[in-house]
């Protein structure tokens, strides 16, 4: 099977050079002529997805080939792809740069070239004018297996400096397909992890997204990118599907407590009655401005798995969902909301019983910090015997990891990989039962496996191992 979907990498020489101004500008400027965009991210970034589907009207999706693997590139691809008119790739820091010491590896090289995808790469011109096509050049030749099929030029001074960037670029061979001014309306701020989410920012974002896409429509031949992109010729493979991938018996389930040893059976209202298999067990899982970070794929497996998905904002509702058998709580910038989590009581109280039933609860990241005692001194829900607090040290980075204990999400002994991104500190890192053991880059254990609880700072991608999804929706029905 081969599909013929047309697409292009947006990339740069380095961070900043303004890839996410042009491809954010570009996919609404498409989305406004008329064509379904399919956006997409490199890396394992939430935030740069929430301005893509603002930009296009679907869900922003990531290619990580270090969370997911090379071999799952090009069916979440055609997965995310399937009935778009034209796909737009933003890419990831600089063109070739991926994980740390691993070569191309999670590299926007590496997607480009399982893509089959030609590259656009944007150059940051406001310091340059001849030097530019010797960085052109070099990009060009460092590996020939990636295509670069035009250069946007960005921040660029006048029309005199355009004059001589696109002089220079002549002798490279590569067309000039874009040149775009300084444009303060276009700048979008950002916090100690990135751009403010556009969750975060509502009509201001809607502004800048506007803003993006005037300033590639104006500066950029659309009529040569989607040409450019027509010419990315045909992708072998079918398109990635939760349901197919799920499929099959769940594997066994831990038996509850602690050493084998099942505890009484816990006391459960009348909301969290246990269900029969012929019920879709409901997954409540955490929205709103303060949980922004969710890979989308995720709520389809669960979905695909059996379960109903709900989507509850935990600094507006009052309670979780109507029958909520599980809980599925994913990054963001809870400490941003500390406040504001700290004062929806009702709700805390109402998580801190659901955990303590047995039910799975499932927490990455911002997810571990709203479950601890306290955040930054505020209550939080007090899940877990920890406190959590914001500190300058970022820490950042891909791991190796392996279960270390049996837990609603994997059995102990499970090899996955995953992504921390984050300026807090939990004290204790590790409770008695950890969740990860951490591989590289460096060894310890971090994380707390409690009863239904699986609570850490890694961000994992569930397609990488779809079990995950199963194991969960069946422990919500025997809950």
């Amino acid at each position: 099977m081969t599909s013929c979907v047309p697409r292009l990498v947006i990339a740069a020489p380095s961070s900043g050079s303004g890839k996410t101004t042009v491809a954010t500008g570009l996919m609404a400027a498409l989305a406004a002529r008329g064509l379904a965009v399919s956006p997409h991210k490199v890396g394992p970034d939430y935030i740069d997805p929430g301005y893509h589907a603002l930009a296009t009207g679907r869900v922003g999706r990531n290619l990580d080939a270090y969370l997911c693997g090379p071999e799952l590139l090009a069916p979440l691809f055609l997965h995310g792809a399937r009935g778009c008119d034209i796909a737009v790739v933003e890419g990831v820091m600089g063109l070739y740069d991926g994980a740390a010491g691993q070569g191309e590896l999670a590299s926007t090289a590496q997607v480009a070239k399982v893509l089959r995808a030609p590259v656009v790469l944007v150059v940051d011109a406001s310091s340059q004018s001849r030097s530019v096509a010797a960085l052109v050049h070099g990009f060009l030749s460092w590996d020939p297996e990636v295509r670069i099929g035009g250069v946007i030029l960005n921040k660029v001074a006048s029309d005199r400096h355009e004059a001589l960037l696109r002089e220079a670029l002549e002798s490279v061979g590569v067309p000039v397909l874009g040149a775009l001014r300084r444009a303060a309306p276009v700048e979008t701020p950002s916090r100690h992890l990135g751009l403010v989410p556009v969750a975060e920012r509502g009509a201001a974002a809607v502004a800048a997204v506007a803003a993006m896409a005037a300033q590639v429509s104006d500066g950029c031949d659309l009529e040569a990118l989607v040409s450019l992109a027509r010419g990315a010729g045909a992708l072998p493979g079918a398109g990635w599907d939760a349901g197919a991938v799920v499929g099959g018996p769940p594997p066994p389930l831990p038996v509850p407590g602690l050493g084998g040893c099942a505890p009484e059976p816990p006391f459960r209202p009348e909301r969290s009655r246990p269900r029969t298999p012929a019920q879709r067990p409901v997954v409540a899982v955490a929205g709103g401005p303060a949980f922004t970070f969710s890979y989308a794929e995720h709520s389809e497996l669960l979905a695909a798995a059996g379960a109903e998905v709900v989507t509850f904002d935990p600094l507006r509702d009052e309670q979780l969902p109507p029958e909520t058998a599980g809980l599925v709580v994913g990054g963001g910038f809870p400490e941003v909301y500390a406040a504001e989590l700290s004062a929806n009581e009702g709700l805390r109280k109402e998580i801190a019983a659901l955990a303590e039933s047995g039910a799975p609860v499932a927490a990455e990241c911002a997810g571990l910090l709203y479950l601890c005692r306290e955040l930054d001194g505020r209550p939080m829900c007090a899940v877990l015997d920890a406190t959590a607090r914001m500190t300058e040290r970022l820490t950042l980075g891909y791991r190796d990891a392996v279960a270390v204990s049996d837990s609603v999400l994997t059995g102990a002994g499970t090899r996955m990989r995953g992504h921390e991104f984050h300026r807090t500190v939990v004290e204790p890192a590790a409770g008695a039962d950890p969740a990860w053991g951490i591989l590289a880059p460096e060894k310890r254990v971090e994380g707390f496996v409690e009863r239904g609880v699986h609570a850490s700072y890694l961000h994992t991608h569930w397609a990488s191992e779809p079990g995950v999804a199963r194991r969960f929706v069946e422990r919500c029905r025997t809950s």
